[in-house]
């Protein structure tokens, strides 16, 4: 079982996880070492990224690479999207990742972006429309409210008449009434 050093071990996981990273299975196949060991290096990396000493080859990792992107202040969202704004599709690989980003969660932070500055006149139309069709439910609710009041009425002056003429049968033959 070969050994290798925390440098070298950290070496590896920065070039798997840098700004240029390389898969697990490509780096296997360059050095030579395992993908389950490559798997474990990263895993024990996570969270505990230490940066290398600057060298020509490999840049030092930003801090942001680490972060998850819900971590991201609002603020700093801002300044990514400001400074992608104009970036060609090759300049925009590179930026995103420098700073550890995926091209889906750019994408969404426009989109909320753009959402929150758009006019409020859709939200204001959305609310004229629940509004109408709340005061046509109150308009509907109130002719059934009295509705329901005549019903009970009626009900109670049919009561009302039973007790005065009880509720004796009428002993007149309905023919003669003719």
């Amino acid at each position: 079982m070969n050994s290798y050093s925390e440098a070298f071990k950290s070496k590896m996981v920065q070039r798997m996880l840098g700004p240029e990273a390389v898969s697990q299975t490509a780096l296997s196949a360059q050095t030579g070492i395992a993908q389950g060991t490559l798997s474990r290096w990263v895993r024990a990396a996570r969270g505990t990224i230490r940066p290398m000493p600057p060298s020509s080859s490999t840049p030092p990792p930003s801090s942001r690479t680490a972060r998850r992107t819900e971590d991201w202040s609002a603020a700093e969202r801002l300044r990514v999207l400001g400074e992608t704004w104009q970036l060609r599709d090759d300049e925009l690989g590179a930026y995103l990742r420098r700073e550890g980003l995926h091209r889906a969660t750019l994408d969404e932070w426009r989109a909320a972006a753009l959402e929150g500055l758009a006019p409020a006149r859709s939200a204001r139309a959305k609310s004229s429309a629940d509004q109408k069709r709340v005061r046509e439910l109150e308009r509907k609710l109130r002719r059934k409210d009295r509705a329901l009041a005549e019903a009970a009425a009626l009900l109670v002056l049919q009561k009302k008449v039973q007790a005065i003429w009880g509720d004796e049968d009428d002993s007149t033959d309905p023919r003669s009434d003719e």
